[in-house]
């Protein structure tokens, strides 16, 4: 995640008190190993600097209620077919947001037969668009 980005979000979630608790280096192995699969590098830079924060949507990360790790294995049990993917968000609405191996932002439409709509090529990209900061 650009530098610039990370700087801007940390000036908005500083001077809103929405930092949460910025994951570790073994909390991420341990939550990939978990999940089998490897976090993109844009969801480890937000976690390990923000934890759970707001960036145009809640960005789940791996503490406190629905995490990222408690929230995938949920929408895996009922759809197995999401397995390389993991779960940072929902819209409101119960569609869970997700990240899959290619660092895409894709919403999962759980009601429309399962239809995946790719949001964005990147957790960086997807804040761009949807932070209403800028």
């Amino acid at each position: 995640m650009k530098k610039e980005l990370i700087e801007r979000l940390r000036i908005f979630l500083t001077s809103h008190n929405m930092i949460g608790k910025p994951a570790s280096d073994e909390q991420i192995a341990s939550a990939e190993k978990i999940l089998g699969v490897k976090f993109s590098t844009d969801y480890i830079d937000f976690i390990k600097n923000f934890g759970k924060a707001y960036a145009g949507m809640m960005i789940n990360a791996l503490d406190g209620n629905e995490n990222v790790v408690d929230c995938t294995k949920s929408l895996r049990e009922e759809h197995p077919e999401v397995k390389d993917t993991y779960v940072i968000s929902d819209d409101g609405s119960g569609n869970p947001i997700m990240i899959n191996t290619k660092g895409e932002v894709q919403i999962y439409y759980h009601d429309s037969d399962a239809e995946i709509e790719t949001l964005a090529s990147s957790l960086e990209q997807f804040i761009e668009n949807n932070f209403p900061e800028w």
